[in-house]
């Protein structure tokens, strides 16, 4: 039984579609339990999920509502109780404290939660993080497996007081991107000229991500190379106030909004461009190395261990300037940006494919079903 959060556009729903389609159907019987994405956000399930259908719950949503989070609770032990799952695997924040509650009122036998990123840093007061914290410690001493998507990211939890080291296992994203375009075909469909380099960036326009360095950079950046152009891919909350900074490039800055087709960005792109003040591993970064582009973005999180600096790309403090830099370095040097490319997509392709995704939670999972009788060759059938 998988369960997150809401199947919004990003690396949690990525994942989890990833899981859905590639686990043997003959080995695990899984659903998939799910809250609605919010006004302004894309369903991922409706632009890349083809073929994974939802149990939706409608109380298991983003926002902290008491009252929604009992009837999540509710919801969620009514239906760990009817499909009795060995395994319940939570993805996201609250998703992860509301399943792992309701999967140890049900005694469900194992449980699992990935952190994508956390919530330690750039997202709320310090007082709430201190909460959240705390939560989270809480919900560790009745899991099984905690899966962070990196190291880093696992570090600092630990450091958090999150979990014991021996709990750990670092599993990175794995996916794949569509067949690329031709860079002139992939810019008409994007309403983009095919002359000047482009700068793109793709995700969530949201606090945490900082879309207001972004624009910032961008308008560094063409202070010194006029010609460079800047592509969006994404929406959130900070869509607006990104909108409005659009329209002073003088059509030079372009929002595209969600995509299914993000491999038609990445096709028109010279090199992708992340800003954010916190992160888990960006799958965008992944995807821009599978389509053999060079990143420039912020050392946060386990994005060191996407970006290798100086190879793949170049990093950068939080600091405006220094991500101005290392734009402009790459915008200058093509053979730079060619031969980092080339090294982004050979690093990705080897590291971060969907089937190594997919042994890796196999793995996670044995124990559990090898203690059941349940793994292949033994009685019992499937594991839920």
């Amino acid at each position: 039984m998988r369960v997150i959060t809401r199947m919004n556009v990003g690396g949690p729903a990525l994942q989890a579609v990833e899981l859905m389609r590639g686990l043997d159907p003959g080995l695990f019987d899984q659903r998939l339990y799910t809250g609605t994405v919010e006004p302004g956000e894309a369903d991922h399930l409706d632009l890349r999920g083809a073929g994974v259908v939802p149990h939706r719950i409608p109380a298991l949503g983003r926002t902290v509502r008491p009252g929604d989070d009992a009837r999540a609770v509710a919801a969620l032990v009514g239906e760990m109780r009817r499909f009795r799952p060995h395994i319940v695997h939570t993805h996201t924040a609250k998703a992860g404290l509301l399943g792992r509650t309701a999967a140890a009122v049900t005694r469900v036998p194992a449980r699992v939660h990935t952190y994508h990123g956390h919530l330690l840093h750039g997202y709320f007061s310090p007082a709430k993080t201190r909460l959240v914290v705390t939560a989270e410690r809480a919900a560790a001493t009745m899991t099984d497996r905690l899966i962070a998507v990196g190291g880093q990211v696992r570090d600092e939890l630990i450091a958090a007081g999150v979990g014991r080291p021996g709990q750990y296992a670092v599993v990175p994203p794995g996916t794949t991107l569509g067949p690329l375009p031709g860079r002139a075909d992939a810019r008409c469909a994007l309403g983009i000229p095919a002359d000047g380099p482009l700068v793109a960036y793709v995700g969530r326009l949201t606090r945490v991500k900082r879309p207001d360095r972004l624009v910032a950079v961008a308008r560094q950046v063409r202070r010194l190379h006029p010609e460079v152009r800047f592509a969006v891919a994404g929406g959130g909350d900070a869509t607006p106030a990104t909108e409005a900074a659009a329209r002073t490039f003088g059509g030079m800055f372009t929002l595209l909004g969600w995509r299914a087709d993000v491999e038609t960005v990445y096709a028109a792109a010279d090199l992708v461009l992340l800003t954010s003040d916190n992160e888990g591993m960006p799958v965008s970064l992944i995807e821009a190395g599978l389509a053999g582009l060079p990143c420039v973005a912020t050392r946060v999180g386990s994005v060191a261990e996407v970006v290798r600096h100086g190879e793949t790309g170049l990093l950068a403090r939080c600091d405006t300037h220094e991500l101005t830099r290392h734009v402009v370095r790459l915008v200058e040097d093509e053979p730079l940006r060619r031969k980092m490319g080339d090294e982004a997509r050979a690093w990705t392709t080897t590291r971060f494919g969907p089937e190594r995704l997919v042994s890796d939670i196999e793995e996670i999972y044995a124990p559990f079903t090898e203690t059941w009788g349940r793994w292949p060759g033994t009685a019992g059938g499937s594991v839920r």
